[in-house]
């Protein structure tokens, strides 16, 4: 069964004139108050007129500073509805190379990393090409190809050797552990490319990752192989709504061991239809090479 992201937050917002939940989030430590502020303005809320938020127990009105946000319950004040918004998130499937094109992808961007990007793991077995591990991760998922086509996100792909759709650039691809790989296709952490690549997580976790920088290996601005900024923010927007907004989104199994019907798994769990269908046409597309689902 899907998991509740909400189970672990311990900061809990609300309409303070309703009552009602509006959001939440755990906090590791990297979420300042300018980044909650920016956040519920820019993705999570819709109001009209200007609008406070206080920390319920001392009546604080928070300000856009550096400090981080305390654990708490917090309440927003407006003198007119506050909603959330409806904007449309994605259910992805766990990302694997399935393709000679993403062969590709994954051999470049095994090159310009080298390692883990979020982590800074070295790989050992780099110099003899052994990558176990280690997997090259896409930041904007290869299941939704024809919204990438369709909304033309190639454009954020600035090296134009990357073929016609450009979602197998380098430039939308991480190399990291493969345990954080699963993690990071959930969304349970991001970047933020305009906090200083600062990496936030979003559940708790021992990998000591909150608050770190991603690794400037990626990102070098002379490379024209670095990963994209926009990528980036589409994926921490994505994950602001999945792991902040309402009652947050679900977050999936992933290990479906030999026997296991992964199928009917999907159709019974949240966003079933669009999974189902995305792993389907997976399935079909690797049949036609002559090649099986890769896990």
């Amino acid at each position: 069964m899907p998991i509740n992201r909400a189970a672990w937050r311990n900061v809990h917002i609300y309409d303070a004139s309703t009552g009602a939940t509006l959001g939440g989030f755990y906090q590791k430590g990297s979420l300042t108050e300018a980044n909650l502020i920016w956040i519920l303005s820019n993705i999570i809320l819709v109001v009209e007129g200007h609008w406070t938020i206080k920390l319920r127990n001392s009546g604080q009105t928070i300000t856009p500073s550096s400090n981080p946000v305390v654990p708490g319950d917090y309440d927003i004040y407006n003198d007119g509805p506050v909603q959330i918004s409806d904007e449309a998130w994605f259910a992805r499937l766990i990302s694997h190379a399935t393709s000679g094109r993403e062969d590709t992808f994954r051999a470049g961007v095994r090159a310009r990393d080298g390692k883990c990007v979020i982590s800074a793991k070295d790989n050992d077995g780099a110099p003899w090409d052994v990558w176990a591990g280690f997997e090259a991760a896409h930041v904007f998922p290869l299941q939704y190809e024809s919204l990438w086509t369709q909304y033309d996100y190639g454009r954020w792909i600035t090296n134009m050797d990357s073929g016609s759709s450009r979602i197998n650039s380098v430039q939308n691809g991480l190399l990291m552990s493969e345990n954080l790989h699963t993690q990071f296709d959930q969304y349970l952490f991001s970047i933020n490319p305009d906090d200083g690549y600062k990496i936030i997580s979003f559940m708790p976790n021992r990998e000591g990752i909150d608050g770190r920088i991603l690794d400037p290996i990626c990102r070098n601005p002379n490379n024209p192989d670095r990963v994209s900024d926009d990528v980036l923010r589409w994926h921490f927007r994505q994950s602001v709504l999945a792991n902040i907004r309402g009652a947050g989104e679900p977050i999936f199994e992933t290990d479906f061991p030999g026997g296991t019907d992964m199928m009917a798994t999907l159709l019974t769990e949240p966003y079933g239809k669009e999974r189902f269908e995305m792993e389907l046409e997976t399935r079909l597309r690797l049949a036609g090479q002559g090649k099986g689902r890769a896990h």
